[in-house]
Order: C-alpha cells, then sequence, then structure tokens
C-alpha cells in the first residue's frame, strides 16, 4: 500500500488539463451491454474503479481493450453470462450499474447487491422499483438481486428518494429502457452531467431520448443499438477539487478541456470565500491570496454543489477567518473526514447532517488515515495548505477516482510524492492493486 507525504505551505501555480470523469465513464462502459457492435470511448481516465469494471464486464463476456490514446475499445464477445459476482460489486455502487442493460438485452441480470464508499446508507430500492415497474421479476436471493424479464416494456417512473433523484438509479432505469417496448418516462430523474453523458452515449448508439438536463426524460425504445465512437466529459469533481486545493494553499491555477457550467454552483461557494475567478470557453482560472472567508455550503443534487465536494470544501473552510457551516442532503452521514481533519488542527462539531466549521489560520501536518474516496482528497486539500509535512495513508481509496493527482499537483508547484507505505498490508488495498494490474492487461480475462 502506499502512502503520499505532503510538504505544505507552498501556493499552486500552473495550467492543468483535466481527466475524463469517472462519473461518466463507468455507466457508460456498463450500458455498452446493451449494443451489438463494438464501442469505443475516448477520453476515460486511467483508475482503479474503471479497471474493476473493465474486469467486472470482462467475466459478463464484455472484452475490454485499453489503447495508448487513452480510448477503450468494448465489445461482447459472449452474451450468455449475466452473473456480476459479489466480490467485485462490493468494491465500487456504480458496478450495479450493469444491472439495466443486463436485463433489457439478455433478459436476465445477476447482480450482487452493491458496496463502494463507507459513506452512508445507499440503498437500492429505486433501482428494483424501477426495472419492476418496466416489467422485470425481481428477487434476490443470497445477497444477490435477480432481474428478468423476456422483454421490458415502457412505463413512468418516479426515481424521487428522500434525499433527491438517484442518480445511478436513474442510469440504470434509463438503460434499461432503451430496449424496453413502447415509451418510458422517468419522473424526478437525474439532472447531473454525468446522468446527461450517458444519455447522449445512449443516443449516439442509437436511443431514442428526449429531456436529458431536466428532471422528466422520455425514452423510445427500440429493437436494437449498435456500437459508436464516443468521447466522455471531463471530470467536473477533479477540477472542483483541483480549484479547492488552491483556494486552501494560495495561488493561481488554469484548468483546460472542461466545461465550467458544470461547475455553476462550485464557482460561486469558491468565490464567496474570496478567490477570484476568470471562465473561458473550455478553462478555468482561480487566483486565491490570503484567508479564505467564511460560507455556508450545503451539498445538493445537480445543479446544488456536488456531495462529491463537500469534504474538500470543508478543509477550505478549515482556514476561514470565521465560522462556516456545511451540510450534506445528499448523504448525511458523509462527514468521515472530520476526526482526520481535526487531527491537522481544524476545529469541526458535526451536528447531524450539518458540521460547524471554526476557521484556524493554520493547520499543522500529521499523519491521517482516508477513509474513502473524498475524504482523501480532503486530507490532501488540507495538506497542502498545513505548516510542516502530512503523510496521508490508504491512498487506494484516492486511485479510484483521481487520475495521477499528484502528478497534476506536482506539475503546478506542490511537493507531494508518493511512496510505499512500510507500516501498512492492507489485504483490500492488495486486492485493488491486484484488480488494477489484471484489468489493465490488452485483454480482460472473462
Amino acid at each position: 500500500m502506499d502512502c503520499l507525504r505532503i510538504a505544505g505551505g507552498l501556493p499552486l501555480q500552473g495550467v492543468v488539463t483535466a481527466s475524463g470523469s469517472k462519473n461518466a465513464a463507468l455507466p457508460i462502459m456498463a450500458a455498452s451491454i446493451l449494443a451489438d457492435s463494438a464501442t469505443v470511448l475516448a477520453g476515460v481516465p486511467d483508475l482503479v474503479d474503471v479497471n474493476t469494471l473493465a474486469l467486472l464486464l470482462g467475466y459478463l463476456g464484455v472484452e475490454v481493450k485499453r489503447h495508448a490514446d487513452k480510448t477503450l475499445h468494448i465489445e461482447t464477445v459472449d452474451p450468455r453470462p449475466t452473473k456480476a459476482d459479489y466480490d467485485l460489486v462490493r468494491r465500487m455502487r456504480a458496478s450495479f450499474c450493469a444491472l439495466g442493460p443486463l436485463v433489457a438485452r439478455r433478459g436476465r441480470g445477476v447482480v450482487s447487491l452493491p458496496g463502494g464508499c463507507n459513506i452512508g446508507t445507499r440503498p437500492v430500492d429505486l433501482h428494483l422499483a424501477a426495472l419492476a415497474a418496466l416489467g422485470a421479476d425481481i428477487r434476490i436471493e443470497g445477497g444477490y438481486v435477480i432481474a428478468e424479464a423476456r422483454r421490458l416494456q415502457g412505463a413512468r417512473i418516479d426515481l424521487r428518494g428522500p434525499y433527491g433523484p438517484t442518480v445511478t438509479g436513474t442510469a440504470n432505469a434509463m438503460s434499461a429502457a432503451t430496449l424496453a417496448r413502447g415509451r418510458t418516462t422517468l419522473v424526478g430523474a437525474a439532472r447531473e452531467p454525468e446522468i446527461v453523458d450517458l444519455g447522449n452515449f445512449l443516443i449516439a448508439i442509437g436511443a431514442k431520448i428526449d429531456g436529458l438536463g431536466t428532471d422528466a426524460i422520455e425514452i423510445d425504445g427500440v429493437e436494437r443499438l449498435s456500437g459508436a465512437s464516443y468521447q466522455v466529459i471531463p471530470d467536473r469533481i477533479e477540477t472542483g477539487t483541483l480549484l479547492i486545493a488552491t483556494a486552501a494553499a494560495g495561488g493561481e491555477i488554469t484548468i483546460e478541456g472542461i466545461d465550467p457550467s458544470h461547475l455553476t454552483a462550485v464557482l460561486e461557494a469558491l468565490q464567496a470565500t474570496g478567490a477570484l475567478v476568470t471562465l473561458g470557453p473550455r478553462q478555468v482560472t482561480l487566483r486565491a491570496t490570503g484567508r479564505p472567508r467564511p460560507t455556508n455550503v450545503t451539498a445538493l443534487p445537480y445543479p446544488g454543489i456536488p456531495t462529491d465536494l463537500q469534504a474538500q470544501f470543508m478543509a477550505l473552510l478549515s482556514l476561514a477567518d470565521g465560522e462556516s457551516q456545511i451540510s450534506d442532503l445528499v448523504f448525511p452521514d458523509r462527514f468521515m473526514q472530520v476526526a482526520e481533519l481535526n487531527r491537522l488542527g481544524a476545529r469541526i462539531e458535526r451536528h447531524g447532517a450539518t458540521a460547524i466549521v471554526t476557521g484556524v489560520p493554520r493547520l499543522s501536518g500529521a499523519t491521517v488515515m482516508a477513509s474513502d474516496l473524498r475524504a482523501s482528497a480532503a486530507l490532501v486539500v488540507a495538506g497542502l495548505s498545513a505548516e510542516r509535512e502530512t503523510i496521508v495513508r490508504r491512498v487506494y481509496h484516492l486511485d479510484r477516482g483521481y487520475e495521477q493527482l499528484e502528478r497534476k499537483l506536482r506539475s503546478v508547484g506542490a511537493q507531494i510524492v508518493r511512496e510505499p507505505d512500510a507500516q501498512a498490508g492492507s489485504p483490500h488495498a492488495a486486492a485493488h492493486r491486484n484488480i488494477a494490474a489484471a484489468a489493465r492487461l490488452q485483454g480482460v480475462p472473462r
């Protein structure tokens, strides 16, 4: 297992190009099951989560090959397998997005109940209700969801949950409905750019979809879907993380190859902290000097501030000149980073779904432990701004969702290095490395 060693207190300065979006690439990869010919995806980041899903698709008879130009060539070579095994699905919730495509294309899907980051309860009842509404017979046996249908039938489906629309549930329902007979209307659908990107991919392979980017999506089922070439959108979460890191450490950074419209609420929150933000057609520049101003941040479904940036904002506001409140109305239990940020000298108190952050003049480096993907990014943000050295352990969490983050940070002046963690020997981390190594092979084994 590796750790990151960070010498903080240095401003960031330079230009970075955004990677492709993990949260868009994963459901698109799962939806490739629907196509009856090869799909080529461009801009797919080289991440543990991507490699995990590639390996899972391999076991489902879908060959995934990665090329040097960051494209994935995806093609079904055996349409018979229908079981997504627990050992892979438990590592990553997005694997559950294979269920809808499997039952729509192959008539049957057997998918383990999902795992992923420990960020609170995330039930799949809306996924299952959506597929049942489309006519699938659903049952749960031995920790697996079994969905079967000769052919799905269009229906009206409500995707609103207690904390807003379900994003992965929208992905599952929309993918399944593309091959259903008749029209499907998704009410209360997720509006996230990653859902729009999935919809645009489905349209590229022959689906008929209207209403992307709204909470009412209509899908007219077709008889078949073919392959296509498609470019994945840039990663707004990586972009937001880099901008927040600069706001915390100080300096000026330009991120190229992005869509600024995907970050409107994030940029407004950063401006509220005193950062100067300048937009270009495909780029954003942020300049920060001095301590950030306090502000209140609430994580909400899109177009609000994403829950995937809540922890990073907490690290930034730990340095604010005053008191801030941070709430997460998407995952109210997503505060695993609080204790570790406090180890670095932050003053954070949690009250239910809200954290009260009293800013301190400076953080002090220490050894901290990442608990999940975005919490690990928050610890990196804090370490970049802290005095003395910070060591972030369990960075295999970070590798699930950030493509060579330390290299990008070094390119803009950060002193951050990756090295083996001599004190760690997690079998869980070793399993992640084995999956990544296997999936990087030209042909993922089935």
